[in-house]
């Protein structure tokens, strides 16, 4: 079997992903078997050892979240100009929702990108601008309500319209976010599959959260190798994803070779299965970030995550071979982006307690980078 670093890639194919659980599974039976045979075992062994013995199987390995974060985080450099510290744009934004592309779009910045700019339907948009004068907010995305009755030609147009208008734009970005606050109105999800298919033609990453996993989990070829996608599915939005690309039901006993297998058989798309702990595949590797972040659960905290992983995204992209890891750039975007905010979710409820909110976790984002990767 392949072992690529340190972590089992023997899927073969689709049909092969239950053996390969069950060998798994064979592996960490028989190591047990060998440490109660050398009397270095005991039903009561405590936790830490049993999740290094696990370790050794190959299952996954946790992620040393803050020096990847050290070894991708550009240093403030008065040499530089606007917009070398990453340009992101958010997809998102409707009648209903209008705190979620502004809590991804704002959070990009906390962390230290120059541009942070919002794609949202026009009802959405003065809304988003009243939050805040720093980001770039362009009001051009249509729901189905304001085209009613116009006929196929037209809304065609229409369409044609917002795709131009976001190609204008696109070779600026150095990540787009997809979902937060989108809506499922159907012409602007078809809208959105447009905009995602001109992402991939550019070779821009996209990060893909909230109702833009809705659209993806039924439009699977959206994403289908396209190694610059990452997926940030939280539990329910992880099962329809399982359903529908694996046809099984999520099994959480082999929880990193499902997500290998999941991530692989959707062509090396990496995906970021957020939880108690986060689990991040390419299909090649798995990794785990268990760093403890808050209990208080506020709305909010994954269009967070997703701005934050675009921004180190970016980050990991603009290193390159200057970097000293061998991991995807994807990956380690997924790792800092996921450490950053469980850093900055314990941060805030030290001193808000219950009453933390995700605006309170997002004031708490340049301070917990900075303890890790001071500015100069």
């Amino acid at each position: 079997m392949l072992i690529r670093y340190g972590v089992s890639t023997g899927f073969a194919s689709l049909g092969s992903v239950k053996n390969c659980m069950l060998a798994s599974s064979a592996v960490f039976r028989r190591q047990q078997f060998l440490i109660r045979s050398i009397g270095g075992y005991s039903d009561h062994i405590e936790p830490r050892r049993m999740q290094d013995i696990r370790s050794m199987s190959g299952t996954t390995f946790e992620a040393d979240a803050e020096n990847v974060m050290r070894e991708i985080t550009p240093v403030l450099d008065p040499s530089k100009h606007k917009g070398q510290a990453g340009k992101i744009a958010v997809i998102g934004g409707c009648r209903e929702y209008t705190g979620a592309p502004y809590f991804a779009a704002i959070s990009a910045l906390k962390i230290g990108a120059d541009l942070s700019h919002v794609f949202c339907t026009k009802d959405a948009a003065p809304v988003i601008k009243s939050y805040s004068p720093e980001l770039i907010v362009h009001p051009i995305l249509e729901e189905s309500y304001n085209i009613s009755g116009l006929e196929d030609e037209e809304r065609r147009r229409i369409s044609s319209k917002i795709l131009a208008e976001v190609d204008k734009w696109m070779e600026r970005f150095d990540c787009l976010v997809v979902g937060p606050g989108l809506g499922r109105d159907p012409y602007l999800l078809e809208c959105v599959s447009e905009i995602m298919k001109h992402a991939r033609q550019s070779n821009v990453p996209i990060v893909i959260d909230g109702d833009g996993l809705f659209l993806v989990t039924n439009s699977i070829d959206l994403v289908s190798g396209y190694p610059l996608a990452v997926l940030t599915p939280n539990v329910n939005e992880y099962k329809r994803l399982v359903q529908k690309v694996l046809n099984c039901e999520v099994n959480d006993r082999d929880a990193p070779e499902l997500l290998q297998s999941l991530a692989k058989q959707i062509g090396g798309v990496t995906i970021l299965q957020k939880g108690k702990s986060d689990l991040i595949s390419d299909g090649e590797i798995a990794k785990s970030v268990n760093i403890y972040g808050s209990p208080r659960r506020c709305g909010g905290q994954g269009d967070i995550l997703s701005g934050s992983v675009a921004v180190f995204l970016s980050w990991a992209r603009a290193k390159g071979k200057a970097t000293t890891s061998q991991m995807n750039p994807s990956v380690l975007g997924c790792i800092a982006g996921s450490a950053l905010l469980r850093k900055a979710a314990s941060l805030a409820f030290k001193d808000k307690k219950r009453s933390t909110l995700t605006t309170d976790i997002i004031e708490c984002l340049g301070r917990s980078l900075e303890d890790i990767c001071p500015a100069c």
